[in-house]
């Protein structure tokens, strides 16, 4: 073979592709801190069945506090929709030796992919997830984040316990308000100084992207420890509450959680909290739920006894006689009684201490009572 047919040779076999240069994996922004157990006092206290008590999904009967992940994210808009980002998402876990938090920070927006793939890594780890609103807000959000990067967002399904609504129905009575910071300063005694208001996160980040100065985002990540922290303190005094009910203050607290107990079904929970309610505005209030308790479960004498009692208190108005009137009527079979509790009840509402425009509606069903029972009286006779 000569020279020709050598080149030839070598020109007729396929070249190989050059092998591209190695592009570093792409990675997010962390930052890990660990804050003091003596900060969440109760923390290992919180069990299934407390949680439970205050929140209508059903946890693991074996769930661990330190199974527990805390959630709070920071977006690019706080409307929601189909162009909001979460850009940092922080996380909290309880440990032996303090409670963790780590956040993950989106630096630009081919980062989201990697930041999102250590939450799910973080999730595999956990049994249940506990937000702030975080069934309205951060939870769809991040499903459709996981969605649009390709990610299984079946991890995001570990029962879900959302602080928000438990609040609301403990505390909202006497607070009006129950955003996390007012919580923070009514309930635990937090007060946050110089703290960024959450709704300047977005104007952070989106400066942080014209700038690359990332202390622009120093203040939202503090902002962020701060809300996953409180999440574990705030659930771990709301545990407290339902577990030791006799140790709330204001009464408006206990007669929120009889009304909570109530609607979740906890039946004698919520019995004993509505007896532990004292004198006051909400004493006879409370007093009319247990009664009803009880004229669910069958037990009629304890209901005619708290409604004797309501009357000779002056308590609930006229709520006990016209119950009382009921039930001679249609349980006791006693017209004459159920008359005279008739009667007491009209003239009570007619009271000038009673709003008599509110109370018109009520006296017309009164008197509606009243004659018919009359005229069953007097065939009878």
């Amino acid at each position: 073979m000569n020279l020709l047919d050598k080149l030839r040779s070598i020109e007729s076999k396929p070249r190989e592709a050059p092998k591209p240069a190695p592009v570093p994996e792409r990675t997010c922004y962390v930052k890990h801190i660990t804050r003091d157990l003596s900060e969440f006092p109760g923390c290992f206290s919180v069990t299934a069945d407390l949680l439970n008590l205050m929140w209508k999904e059903q946890l693991p009967q074996d769930l661990h506090p330190t199974e527990i992940l805390y959630l709070d994210t920071e977006t690019t808009g706080l409307g929601g929709g189909a162009g909001t980002l979460a850009f940092e998402i922080g996380i909290g876990r309880l440990t032996e030796s303090g409670f963790q938090i780590d956040q993950y920070v989106m630096r630009d927006y081919p980062e989201e992919l990697p930041m999102l793939t250590c939450i799910r890594e973080k999730l595999l780890q956990s049994r249940a997830i506990c937000t702030f609103n975080g069934r309205s807000f951060d939870i769809p959000l991040l499903r459709s984040r996981f969605v649009m990067n390709r990610l299984r967002p079946d991890v995001l399904d570990l029962p879900h316990i959302d602080l928000l609504p438990i609040a609301r129905r403990l505390w909202k009575m006497r607070l009006n308000r129950c955003t996390l910071s007012h919580l923070e300063e009514e309930i635990l005694g937090i007060q946050r100084h110089g703290d960024l208001p959450g709704s300047e996160a977005p104007k952070r980040f989106f400066d942080y992207l014209k700038t690359g100065e990332f202390t622009l985002l120093e203040d939202v990540l503090f902002h962020n420890e701060q809300d996953v922290a409180s999440m574990c303190t705030l659930l771990a005094r709301m545990a407290h509450d339902y577990d030791r009910p006799e140790r709330i203050v204001h009464q408006e607290d206990l007669f929120s959680m009889g009304l909570a107990l109530e609607k979740e079904r906890h039946q004698e929970r919520a019995r004993t909290v509505y007896r532990m309610v004292p004198s006051g505005k909400l004493h006879g209030k409370s007093q009319a739920h247990l009664a009803k308790s009880h004229m669910r479960g069958g037990e009629i004498e304890e209901s005619v006894c708290i409604w004797l009692s309501m009357v000779e208190r002056r308590e609930g108005g006229i709520e006990p006689m016209v119950e009382l009137a009921k039930y001679y009527e249609h349980r006791a079979g006693d017209l004459r009684e159920a008359l005279r509790w008739t009667e007491k009840a009209i003239l009570t509402a007619s009271e000038p201490s009673m709003d008599t425009g509110a109370m018109q509606d009520t006296l017309l069903s009164l008197q509606y009572r009243y004659d018919r029972l009359r005229r069953r009286l007097d065939v009878l006779t």
